[in-house]
């Protein structure tokens, strides 16, 4: 009970004498350390507010205008037209104070003039769509502008209130941009079915619920974010673990250290520096790659200190401004593990310390702590009753706070995963179905971010997936990975950096009352046959990478998505309601919307490589496809896409309560193949040409359908793409060993096609293929 006995400032005793206080100096200096620091992040916050407030303008440009005002009247001129006069009739005849208000309100008014400009430049999308060389005056013109009012180096957040809202697409544009996508997925009959559906759709009660829809858009920031944050995850009684939470991974080739709590302090380290970051706003707003045009970051805002809570109904999503500790979890007990002393971070080999205190305490669980984590992982609604029955007051409530309002959530595993051993493919595959679920105890997967480390030094990341989407969580791993192995190190011995305090506290072991183990038993018994169900298979995919497809003048992300409409034609003589996640942060509050990969372009290329039609001909169609999958994805960046509109439309019906038989149709299809593509944001943090085994292997999902195949992909560096392929075991048509190879021959096959002379090259070097 050290610790206790430090966080007491003082203690009395009454005497015969009087009261004899007895004054802790440590602990008032921690108290006051503790609160200066926390006056020093309330003043950098509305510093930032300042800042981000009159951008693209500065908060030295209001002396400016001061200046140039008393200058102009200096000369006996009145800028003002007779305003500073009528100012300084209300102000007692005080000139000074007069000018200084009138210069305020013009320079708040220029700056909401450069703002609206700014609004209006990012407004303009058609850059997106002209071909690469042939660019258009008016285009150039444009993107001198939005350089000029992005000079300024912008804060994290500065353009938030610059950047314009999604538009809601026309009816009739949606409802024939849904017809041309499913067209090449139904028979005749099919299809004239659906396009009679459509069309009493749009007669009937499309246009009533698109009234409602642009009501909500001119009131609301984004039209589609609430709503899909809500009823897509939160409303969602299966269990996330799986269904909806992702994962990411470690370097491919590379363990920076092998000593476990090392490793931990390390990465411990670099997710708090990227915090600080993100509060600071030190972070440069993402862009779209090679030009200035910014990306929303509303996501960041809930990035740490933010934990899913289960309801009856409906999850809630609760954030926290600030938290200094972590939850950690080892050998089936919990720890609140606090990561700041007397207002500073503590050094990487000060984490490491405690770090390794939790590993060697020898202390068992404690009855049903163990797999007390297996209420996250099983169905919301159970997880809701036992929280409120069991968790509401007393020792578990207090044990509960200190893990959902942890920064994140930490596990140290005693498996040691990752591309090693005998057979490194199934290791790999290992390694990935344990990020995804584990023992399905041994996660919190209600925290916002949940830190693997394992006993070989290898580590990973499960992320939930409603307050943020994958590109969101990629740019913070790369981060962390970067820094861990560039930034802060390790010494010879595999040991962090940095001194240590001795004096520390040990790490706070939290406390349960569980007389609830059949409803935990309950949950693990859901999740554990989940688990059991997912087949992962992770490979990565050598032979060639974006440097050769872009040779070929070929848009990389086309090329993929076209090799796996083959790759599935090939494993199931058919095609199917392909789903690739696009971005809409173009967009203020924008998330996702979807890119219908299936085409009718993709579908004629695919049947006329298969059967065997002309080289030539095969090429062209194989061109056009590309170019007709460019554009789909651009129409989804831009607000033009279907799914998001649809999905807005039936929410509106549901709410006014009417049905449609086209809307119930078009949102119970089911996505059998489900794609994503990993960006890669920052490769200015990783030097692969001089160490080009820094390699990460990117992050997975689990499959959509039951019947269907969840594929990532992350396209490192010039000569790599790493494939995350899920599916389930229940289904008798799906494998996911099977489906990578055909992956990565019809990689190859379209490669060949596009250059015949590569099959050859291959077999010249077959050593790349290893």
């Amino acid at each position: 009970m050290a610790e206790a006995h430090q966080a007491v400032a003082f203690q009395f005793t009454i005497t015969p004498e009087g009261i004899d206080l007895h004054l802790s100096y440590q602990a008032l200096n921690q108290i006051y350390l503790s609160g200066l620091r926390s006056w020093k992040k309330r003043i950098s916050r509305i510093k930032n507010r300042i800042i981000k407030g009159v951008y693209p303008a500065s908060p030295s440009s209001w002396l400016f205008v001061v200046i140039a005002i008393l200058a102009t009247m200096y000369m006996q001129s009145d800028p003002s037209m007779g305003l500073i006069t009528k100012i300084r009739e209300l102000t007692c005849n005080i000139t000074v104070l007069s000018v200084l208000l009138f210069s305020t309100l013009l320079w708040l008014s220029l700056i909401l003039a450069l703002r609206f400009c700014l609004k209006l430049l990012l407004s303009y999308h058609r850059w997106m769509f002209e071909l690469h060389g042939r660019i258009s005056t008016k285009t150039k013109v444009w993107a001198t502008l939005v350089r000029l009012l992005s000079s300024r180096k912008p804060l994290l957040y500065s353009y938030q209130t610059s950047l314009p809202h999604l538009p809601v697409p026309s009816i009739k544009d949606t409802l024939e941009r849904y017809l041309e996508s499913v067209k090449p997925l139904l028979d005749v009959a099919g299809f004239q079915r659906m396009t009679r559906l459509a069309a009493e759709f749009e007669k009937s009660l499309g246009n009533r619920l698109q009234k409602y829809l642009k009501l909500k858009a001119l009131w609301a920031t984004n039209y589609v974010s609430d709503w899909w944050e809500e009823y897509v995850y939160l409303r969602s009684r299966s269990p996330i673990m799986v269904n909806s939470n992702y994962y990411g991974m470690d370097f491919l080739y590379v363990t920076p250290t092998a000593t476990q709590a090392a490793r931990a302090g390390n990465t411990i380290t670099a997710l708090f520096l990227y915090r600080r970051k993100v509060n600071r706003e030190e972070l440069n707003p993402s862009r779209i790659p090679g030009t200035v045009i910014p990306l929303c970051a509303a996501q960041c805002e809930r990035m740490f200190n933010t934990t899913r809570m289960p309801g009856e109904e409906t999850d809630v999503l609760q954030h926290w401004q600030d938290s200094e500790f972590v939850a950690v979890y080892h050998r089936g007990r919990y720890f609140r593990l606090w990561v700041y002393r007397a207002g500073r971070l503590l050094s990487p080999r000060e984490i490491q310390y405690q770090i390794q205190r939790i590993l060697d305490d020898p202390s068992p669980p404690s009855p049903g702590e163990d797999k007390l984590g297996a209420l996250t992982a099983g169905n919301r609604t159970p997880w809701a009753q036992v929280r409120k029955q069991f968790f509401s007051s007393g020792v578990n409530k207090r044990s509960l706070d200190c893990i959902e309002k942890a920064a994140f959530f930490v596990t140290l595993d005693d498996q040691e995963e990752g591309m090693m051993g005998e057979n490194p493919s199934v290791n790999l595959d290992r390694y990935a179905k344990s990020l995804l679920h584990g023992k399905c105890y041994d996660r919190w997967f209600d925290k916002s971010l949940s830190v693997v480390v394992y006993k070989n030094g290898k580590n990973g990341l499960n992320a939930e997936h409603s307050w943020a989407d994958a590109p969101i969580v990629a740019h913070l791993w790369e981060f962390t990975l970067a820094t861990d192995a560039f930034h802060l190190g390790y010494t010879a011995d595999g040991n962090c950096r940095g001194e240590i305090e001795h004096s520390l506290p040990p790490p706070q072991r939290l406390s349960w009352d569980i007389p609830l183990q059949t409803h935990v038993s309950e949950s693990l018994a859901v999740a554990q046959a989940l688990a059991d169900d997912v087949d992962c298979h992770v490979f990565p995919f050598r032979e060639f990478g974006k440097g050769r497809i872009k040779k070929m003048k070929m848009s990389p992300d086309s090329f993929v998505q076209l090799a796996l409409q083959l790759a599935y034609y090939r494993d199931r003589g058919t095609f199917c309601l392909t789903y690739e996640a696009s971005m809409t942060r173009l967009f203020r509050e924008g998330r996702t919307e979807t890119v219908r990969s299936s085409s009718n372009e993709s579908c004629a290329f695919v049947l006329a490589l298969e059967a065997g039609e002309v080289i030539e001909h095969c090429r062209k169609l194989f061109r056009k496809a590309s170019e007709k999958h460019q554009n789909l994805y651009r129409l989804a960046m831009t607000g033009s896409g279907i799914d998001r509109h649809l999905f807005c439309l039936y929410v509106v019906s549901k709410y006014l309560g009417v049905e449609s038989p086209f809307l119930k149709e078009v949102l119970s299809e089911p996505w059998r193949l489900s794609t994503s593509q990993t960006p890669v944001q920052q490769m200015e943090l990783f030097d692969l040409v001089n160490h080009p085994e820094f390699i990460s292997l990117g992050g997975g999902f689990g499959p959509v359908a039951d019947d269907g195949y969840g594929v990532s992909y992350i396209i490192m560096g010039e000569e790599m793409i790493n494939f995350h392929v899920s599916c389930k075991h229940s289904c008798t048509e799906t494998d996911s060993h099977k489906f990578g190879s055909q992956i990565s021959q019809a990689m190859m096959d379209l490669m060949t096609l596009l250059n015949p002379d590569f099959k050859e090259a291959t077999k010249a070097n077959p050593d790349k293929r290893s």
